[in-house]
């Protein structure tokens, strides 16, 4: 039968007229010359076409359901992407920190007529405050846990401490609070607490901590910069900048004391960004 017959117009259809705001779909024939032509001179601006199919009601539903569950399922999809992408972000340092260990793990192994040093060994900057930081791992302070490490002149360890509860003091009945719900002061940590620098300077097994340097994980307090200068302290290498990021009279008091004694200060870079322990 001819194309009009089988699509009639539109306007003839009355559907189209109860339903004016659901897009129609327009349909072409076989591409045979004449109706490649009209369709070429709708694009163009001119007649449109006179094949416009018609739809039941069925169809229409059809279409309807149709395009409501392809907008549900492009929201879920931008949100499951969105989802994986913050996932993937947030792992990434890891990710890099671990396939750096791998690496060194992966090594092939030298062959015993190399007569050159292994590669990827722990310099001593790294090497101290890896001590520091592993000696953090004992404190039993739920919110910070600081260690840290104090050296000699020629690299030989002489005191590792961490924050906690003077010897003798139990760790389970005293508070570990940081604030206290009545106001009292003496249901918080702060009255108990030693400092790990003040920790690893008395821990020393050497008689004097002069002329030796501080390995701290997080730059010290006013309190623990007394004892830095009092015990000979000549450098504090801390890792946790205090003094630029908090308002606290305790950093800024403790960087114009070490300042005034002529203790040298310095953040630690590290030159690994993880350090692997396996047992």
């Amino acid at each position: 039968p001819p194309i009009a017959s089988r699509f009639p117009a539109v306007s003839s259809y009355s559907w189209a007229t109860k339903f004016p705001s659901l897009p129609l779909v327009r349909v072409s024939p076989p591409p045979s010359s004449g109706n490649l032509c009209r369709l070429l001179a709708s694009y163009r601006g001119r007649a449109a076409p006179s094949f416009v199919p018609t739809m039941n009601t069925r169809d229409a539903v059809l279409v309807s359901v149709s395009a409501v569950l392809g907008a549900v399922a492009s929201v879920a999809a931008f949100r499951f992407v969105s989802a994986y992408h913050k996932r993937l972000s947030s792992d990434e340092a890891d990710c890099s920190a671990a396939a750096y260990n791998r690496a060194l793990e992966d090594c092939p192994a030298p062959s015993p007529f190399d007569p050159s040093k292994r590669k990827g060994y722990l310099s001593w900057d790294d090497y101290f405050m890896a001590l520091a930081f592993l000696s953090a791992k004992r404190s039993k302070d739920p919110k910070r846990q600081v260690g840290a490490c104090l050296v000699s002149e020629n690299g030989i360890i002489l005191g590792i401490g961490y924050n906690g509860f003077p010897r003798g003091c139990s760790d389970d009945k005293l508070p570990w609070a940081k604030k206290s719900m009545s106001g009292d002061p003496l249901e918080t940590k702060y009255p108990y607490v030693c400092h790990a620098e003040v920790n690893a300077i008395l821990n020393t097994n050497h008689t004097s901590a002069a002329g030796q340097r501080l390995y701290v994980t997080m730059f010290p307090c006013n309190e623990c910069a007394k004892i830095i200068i009092q015990s000979g302290v000549s450098e504090v290498i801390y890792f946790v900048e205090k003094r630029l990021d908090s308002p606290e009279v305790a950093y800024i008091a403790s960087d114009r004391l070490l300042s005034m004694a002529g203790v040298k200060v310095r953040k630690h870079q590290p030159q690994m960004p993880q350090i692997l322990i396996k047992f």
